[in-house]
């Protein structure tokens, strides 16, 4: 397997700005969206450097009318210390990603099952992903789902990225995005409908994706205090490395 890191993911924003201690990533066609609309930086940050990026993201968000700050530190490095005190005593939200991979031969077999059928999105259901995308994304708000409903659009012609749907006895359950590259193929946004969990349906997802590019490694990111990610282990994923993200949100 190649050695995988978080560069290997995809980031869906642009490049904003640049210097020798961060990048800014910009998505204006969906300003709402934290994950592509923030900071990462290259090397920790002493307290004074984290103030200096945290002022001019906050200008730059207000500006635009966003209501969030977002940062992420370098692989495998754990804020400590003065700046560990700081982003606490600023109610900073913290959290961290872990990076996990697989070769498609590795994923454990599954029973196949009849009530289960699994469809590459085209122009016939896309509707149906769009319903239900939109439902599931109501709790981030209702101005989230419904940029997130162009985002689906934009990304339905975006050759690089299959958009998958599963349904349960013929009823829309779940999805995911597949993000497709040279050597690689990322699982993203995996989503179940709470009407049909513990059914099987994430794992005969996942399944879909591991038999669709069995010369690929699969990749994918869990967010690090997610039950999730204790599912993944048993399926034989290979953790590569963590990050450390942090975020708040201005009150109106």
């Amino acid at each position: 397997m190649k050695k995988i890191t978080f560069e290997d993911i995809y980031t869906l924003g642009n490049i904003a700005a640049e210097n020798t201690h961060y990048r800014h990533f910009h998505y204006p066609d969906m300003l709402t969206r934290y994950d592509s609309n923030f900071i990462e930086f290259k090397n920790l940050p002493s307290v004074k450097e984290f103030k200096e990026a945290e002022n001019y993201l906050s200008d730059y968000h207000l500006s635009r009318g966003q209501k969030h700050v977002k940062f992420y530190f370098p692989a495998n490095i754990k804020p400590t210390g003065d700046l560990s005190k700081y982003l606490t005593d600023m109610d900073y939200e913290i959290g961290y990603l872990e990076l996990y991979a697989i070769q498609p031969e590795h994923f454990p077999p599954i029973k196949n099952n009849s009530d289960i059928d699994i469809q590459v999105v085209t122009e016939k259901n896309l509707e149906i992903l769009i319903y239900l995308r939109y439902k599931n994304d109501l709790e981030f708000g209702a101005e989230f789902a419904e940029q997130k409903v162009d985002l689906i659009k934009r990304q339905f012609e975006d050759q690089d990225i299959q958009q998958v749907l599963a349904f349960y006895r013929g009823s829309p359950a779940g999805c995911v995005d597949v993000i497709i590259s040279d050597e690689t193929v990322e699982i993203d946004d995996l989503t179940v409908d709470d009407s049909f969990r513990n059914k099987g349906i994430g794992s005969r997802l996942q399944k879909f994706v591991m038999e669709s590019f069995p010369k690929k490694v699969v990749i994918l990111v869990a967010d690090g205090e997610d039950t999730a990610r204790k599912m993944y282990k048993k399926q034989n994923y290979q953790y590569h490395g963590y990050k450390y993200e942090i975020q708040k949100v201005y009150q109106d």
